[in-house]
């Protein structure tokens, strides 16, 4: 195993640029205007744009149709929820600790932004629950992650990643534990996203909807600081891009969108209107695909190349919304209001 070394808090005899992702020298002083990623100041600036308040979004009309939704549809609802909530509960303290070990001030920079972002993430499903709920319902949806077997399986997946790297900080556990980020951020939201855009397409809770979208935009930009950060440090330490690694890529995922499917047809299956499953598992197995090509491998499954629910392209594919490393620009978040709902997407 390589070793891998923290960040110093400074270092007078380095310069400011770091020579490396991991293991580089760098006085960690950030100077944005001397950075070594070209891409990390408007990716920061991108980040910064995203920024929005969730008791800014109107969840005035989710608290009476929150009790007309079906029994189904209200069970989906809590569990998907409950998903998010332990999902970014760790990321925001998994972004801590992968920026321990990140030896270029600005990227450091990056995962503090995530890190809030996260947090944000966190009180807006505390603000959706505490204004379509009862504080003992509330409760129990933020225990569901400890007692849903099925939930309980999914999470333990990413928590074990995440835990490789955490008490044994190599070379290969950081980079292993990145493609666990980037099936957190990447996949593992999108079928209990497809499920709240299911309900905003037929007119149903359209304030949480708005929020589910500011926090997928979010994610989409932290799935690209995550795989540039692997590719760069692929790129930067060569030994690491085996095809051990690429193997590792490949049944991790095809594992992870396993689980999802298994996720999605337990909270969803054929009984919510709008969604059947067999369109639900195609789309996480070409979600699944263009991740794994973001992260630079081939597709894990054969075909699965097209979105097969192109409706929801109205509500996830934030090409115009949202900036990818080379862009400096993005969409204004319109935020939702009595007089301004859902239907300005």
């Amino acid at each position: 195993m390589s070793t891998l070394n923290k960040r110093v808090l400074y270092d007078t005899a380095a310069a400011n640029r770091s020579t490396g992702i991991i293991n580089g020298k760098s006085s960690n002083i950030l100077n944005w205007d001397d950075t070594s990623k070209k891409w990390a100041y408007p990716m920061y600036k991108n980040m910064l744009r995203n920024f929005w308040i969730p008791d800014e979004v109107s969840l005035i009309h989710d608290r009476n149709q929150y009790k007309e939704l079906s029994e189904k549809e209200r069970n989906a609802f809590n569990k998907i929820i409950g998903l998010l909530a332990f999902l970014d509960s760790v990321q925001t303290d998994f972004s801590s600790k992968v920026a321990d070990y990140l030896t270029d001030s600005s990227l450091n920079a990056l995962m503090t932004v995530l890190a809030f972002q996260e947090v944000v993430h966190n009180e807006s499903y505390t603000y959706v629950l505490s204004s379509t709920t009862d504080s003992h319902t509330q409760q129990e949806i933020f225990e569901y992650w400890k007692t849903d077997n099925v939930l309980l399986e999914r999470n333990q997946f990413i928590a074990d990643g995440y835990t490789a790297f955490t008490e044994n900080p190599t070379k290969e556990t950081f980079i292993r534990a990145i493609v666990y980020d980037v099936i957190l951020e990447g996949l593992f939201f999108y079928s209990g996203f497809a499920f709240f855009y299911n309900l905003a397409r037929n007119q149903k809770m359209l304030g949480t909807a708005k929020m589910i979208n500011f926090i997928n935009r979010d994610e989409q930009l932290h799935v690209s600081l995550f795989a540039n950060i692997l590719k760069e440090t692929l790129t930067e330490n060569p030994e690491l891009h085996t095809e051990e690694f690429a193997n590792f890529v490949k049944e991790t995922f095809q594992k992870a969108a396993e689980l999802e499917i298994k996720w999605g047809n337990y909270i969803i299956g054929d009984e919510i209107e709008g969604i059947h499953s067999q369109e639900l598992e195609s789309y996480i197995r070409f979600m699944a695909n263009k991740r794994t090509k973001e992260l630079g491998f081939d597709p894990v499954f054969e075909g699965h190349q097209k979105n097969p629910m192109k409706w929801i392209s109205v509500y996830n594919d934030n090409s115009k919304g949202k900036a990818d490393f080379f862009e400096t620009t993005v969409t204004d978040y319109n935020l939702v209001d009595q007089e301004n709902d859902f239907d300005a997407l």
